[in-house]
């Protein structure tokens, strides 16, 4: 069973259920819904069914409507009328600007890498060890997974919590995007070894040279990512429209 089938997905929310307390809000609920999208585990067109996830998270109707809303600020999810809520399905402009995006906040982080604290540099390291043990073992679906993790530790290394706050809406857009991709080994394997190259420069104190590192890193991703949706959104992705 796959990681982003439905009822993976919905066992995975009644893990959740834990984190929901008395004095949680929807903004909590929206949180756990976004790590979901996150982790590849809600696809582009999935839609969110209020009886099953409110069930799962043990939630009502309204605070789980109130995250969506949240959702929808942040263009994770849309609306449909008389049909319900569903993940967003991204087009090629919104990958063109969330990289723009990327680009501004992560080169701007590895420049503030020389001050950055030891904690922000072990969260780098942690998501290449996870992303490369993923890769050893043959598990895609989680190297991605990693994948966001480093880049959010990147945004880690300006140490602000608003910059975090914005890289991790923008992560969890950019992973809608991932599912075009068909073959997510041929696409996320190569970028493993930049992330090492990435880290080893930054411990280096080689920021300038890791700051034009980075930059190509997301221009060439962007690259891949504009060409496949040049080629079609997979099947996979087009049924859930």
């Amino acid at each position: 069973m796959k990681d982003n089938d439905p009822v993976t997905w919905l066992a995975k929310l009644q893990d959740d259920r834990s984190l929901i307390t008395r004095a949680s809000t929807a903004q909590r609920v929206a949180e756990i819904l976004r790590a979901r999208i996150t982790e590849g585990a809600l696809l582009p067109g999935t839609r969110l069914s209020e009886e099953m996830i409110g069930a799962a998270l043990g939630v009502s109707r309204n605070t789980l409507r109130e995250s969506f809303r949240l959702l929808m600020h942040e263009r994770l999810v849309v609306h449909e009328l008389n049909r319900g809520v569903f993940v967003r399905v991204l087009d090629v402009q919104d990958v063109v600007d969330i990289y723009r995006v990327r680009r501004v906040l992560e080169c701007a982080a590895v420049g503030n890498a020389r001050t950055s604290s030891a904690e922000a540099m072990d969260a780098l390291e942690a998501a290449l060890v996870e992303g490369e043990q993923a890769a050893a073992e043959q598990r895609w679906f989680d190297v991605g997974t990693a994948n966001m993790q480093f880049h959010q530790a990147i945004a880690g290394l300006a140490g602000s919590p608003r910059i975090e706050e914005i890289m991790r809406q923008a992560l969890a857009e950019i992973r809608l995007a991932f599912h075009v991709m068909a073959a997510p080994q041929t696409f996320h394997q190569p970028y493993l070894e930049r992330h090492r190259e990435l880290l080893e420069l930054i411990r280096g104190g080689e920021v300038e040279r890791a700051h034009t590192v980075l930059d190509d890193y997301l221009r060439t991703a962007e690259r891949q990512l504009v060409d496949a949706y040049a080629d079609g959104v997979p099947e996979s992705v087009a049924a859930r429209r």
